[in-house]
């Protein structure tokens, strides 16, 4: 049962060192409504009818490890998004890269779903999403979300579990991130699309919507984005420690973890949308037996609304896909 491996493998550890919140970000947004913890390693950010609220990472990063002990919100929370990603928007505006994590909210007595996403160079118009669910109720205690991202491979984990690997490969150029990139945290009002196709609003009777963060972990190398190219040397250190953490390599009992994750877990998948696609994308790897699972717009062949959604602000895409899909 993929419930008792996840749970088995769930007692290993990285052994990560975490910094305090003044000491690596600072606010982005909705100042107000970002509380720090009374021991100064956390933060819980608020959404309410003026406003959400973020933080950033205080440094971009060419390349690293970043990871935070995450908790979400409960009860009615259709049309909230909580984002925990890397992006380098704020610098290369037509050309950004980023990896997300986005949790998407949900009417009273339906799980949380989230999605993972990466674009490269700017390609907002070749966006990579999958979405899933949770073998666990996010809302109840926390939970780890990390992103790996080196030179050859970006891992997402959740719990120290690898779900998503994305190895670097010639034919992806440019479509692979690799400009330094600050840390991102938010929560927000994304009523035109998170839940249902934009079905189901943020209903401001339950805010303040709270997500906390604690055990916030920056490990990469701190850069000046103007001088990318004369960083890279510098940085050559820092990447090849980076490289040979324990994270950094999915064992062959991670590998069966994140295989059996996808096949329970994953209800849309990029690699397997041809109408999107028809040549998948080069870092695909097909799996015929999983192949056989998707339709040709990516989703599960059983159950579910499949009507597409529009595009959110930013220019970001979303994946057409309906959030109360059944998947089992």
């Amino acid at each position: 049962m993929l419930f008792f491996f996840v749970v088995s493998f769930a007692n290993a550890t990285f052994n990560l060192t975490t910094i305090p919140f003044n000491a690596g970000y600072s606010p982005l947004f909705g100042d107000a409504n970002l509380v720090r913890s009374p021991d100064g390693n956390g933060v819980r950010l608020l959404l309410d009818r003026f406003t959400g609220s973020g933080f950033i990472s205080s440094n971009m990063y060419q390349y690293g490890f970043f990871s935070a002990n995450i908790k979400l919100p409960s009860d009615y929370t259709a049309g909230v998004c909580v984002a925990f990603y890397t992006s380098n928007g704020n610098v290369f505006e037509k050309t950004h890269d980023e990896l997300d994590f986005e949790f998407l909210g949900n009417i009273a007595g339906k799980p949380w779903r989230f999605q993972t996403n990466l674009y490269g160079n700017g390609s907002t118009n070749r966006g990579r999403e999958e979405r899933y669910r949770l073998w666990f109720d996010p809302t109840k205690d926390f939970h780890t979300y990390s992103i790996l991202w080196t030179p050859n491979n970006i891992i997402f984990y959740i719990d120290e579990i690898p779900i998503r690997e994305v190895e670097r490969s010639e034919e992806m150029g440019g479509d692979y991130p690799s400009k330094p990139m600050s840390l991102y945290a938010t929560i927000w009002d994304a009523s035109n699309w998170a839940t249902s196709g934009g079905k189901y609003k943020v209903n401001y009777k339950y805010a303040p919507f709270v997500s906390e963060f604690k055990d916030l972990v920056l490990h990469g190398c701190s850069v000046d984005p103007i001088q990318e190219v004369s960083a890279t040397g510098a940085c050559s250190g820092i990447h090849a420690e980076l490289q040979a953490q324990d994270y950094a390599t999915i064992t062959p009992m991670r590998r069966r973890a994140m295989r059996r994750f996808r096949e329970r877990y994953m209800y849309y998948s990029y690699c397997y949308d041809t109408l999107r696609y028809p040549v998948p994308p080069p870092e695909c790897v097909i799996i015929p037996s999983e192949k056989q699972r998707f339709m040709e717009t990516g989703r599960l062949r059983f159950g579910g609304s499949h009507r597409p959604r529009r595009p959110r602000r930013g220019g970001r895409t979303a994946t057409p896909v309906d959030e109360n899909e059944q998947v089992m």
